[in-house]
């Protein structure tokens, strides 16, 4: 089976490691290298490193026009596309014999676009998982192989849950990818009954207020770490909130307390006890080390 791996972020290596041990792949795609971090050095994309340590071949197209012109004159069975971050053209979708096979980090229909996994634990979701589907035109709309559930966990945060998906759909992927190659597997359309979108997350995405309740605080709070932040703006100064839980304590919306040395604030119905916070220009701290020394926020 020879295949053509397209992805870009971490959560993408896990599969890139599974379609490796199944395939022969003729070709890794991923975005172009791109400046991160407070120094703005220009980096590679996380699949990218893992493919060079593999020994794999690795092409960083710019626009859907390039890839099409890498891809057009490849013979391959199949693609296997994770968090690529790019739209493929039909003309693409139609290169390989058994077409393009997505790992989408959700459990479609629920969820389909840029951040499944953030947008799931941010509503409040119980459950989530992996689906694999067969790629068509529209956004995340294909019919379905396979799918595998997980539950959320209130320990969940975006990250930790983000990390598991990835060893589940790499898992997945390799039990479904040689039947369907072999035509083993029956492709599943999708309800469009209950179906959600997942944009990718914005700016206002990051904002708590506390007007919001308590789940919806903590909810944002759990979803964007750790390497988001929640931010709180607290006396002028936006702080990252990295980890919070549900507090016993009656507190008026804004209003702080310190309760066995944690800092406590209220919200709409509640209040959040502050694991962990980051304040500007510092690192993060737990939420009794940043409150010791300090008066209550007014």
């Amino acid at each position: 089976m020879k295949a053509v791996f397209c992805g870009t972020p971490q959560i993408s290596v896990p599969s890139l490691h599974a379609l490796a041990r199944i395939a022969d792949i003729d070709l890794v795609v991923t975005r172009p290298d791109a400046r991160r971090g407070r120094n703005r050095r220009l980096q590679p994309p996380p699949v990218k490193d893992a493919a060079e340590r593999l020994g794999l071949p690795v092409a960083q197209p710019s626009t859907k026009n390039e890839l099409a012109e890498l891809l057009s004159p490849r013979a391959f069975d199949v693609g296997v596309v994770v968090a690529f971050g790019m739209l493929l053209q039909p003309e693409v979708l139609a290169i390989p014999r058994a077409g393009f096979v997505n790992v989408h980090f959700s459990l479609l229909p629920r969820w389909r676009g840029a951040a499944p996994v953030e947008r799931a634990v941010m509503a409040g979701d119980t459950e989530t998982g992996v689906t694999i589907m067969l790629m068509d035109q529209g956004l995340d709309t294909g019919p379905i192989l396979s799918q595998e559930r997980t539950p959320i966990e209130d320990s969940d945060t975006g990250g930790s849950l983000r990390d598991r998906l990835a060893e589940m759909g790499a898992k997945l992927l390799a039990e479904t990818l040689p039947a369907w190659v072999s035509g083993d597997i029956e492709p599943v359309p999708q309800p469009e009954e209950g179906a959600t979108y997942a944009p990718r997350l914005q700016p206002e995405d990051r904002v708590l207020t506390t007007d919001m309740t308590v789940a919806e605080a903590w909810n944002r709070i759990r979803a964007l770490a750790p390497d988001i932040g929640a931010q709180l703006v607290i006396d002028g100064a936006t702080h990252k909130v990295l980890a919070a839980t549900p507090a016993d304590v009656v507190l008026a919306s804004g209003q702080w307390a310190s309760v066995d040395g944690v800092p406590v604030v209220g919200f709409a119905d509640g209040a959040l006890a502050i694991v962990s916070i980051q304040p500007p220009g510092k690192r993060a701290m737990g939420g009794a080390d940043w409150l010791r020394g300090r008066s209550l926020p007014g």
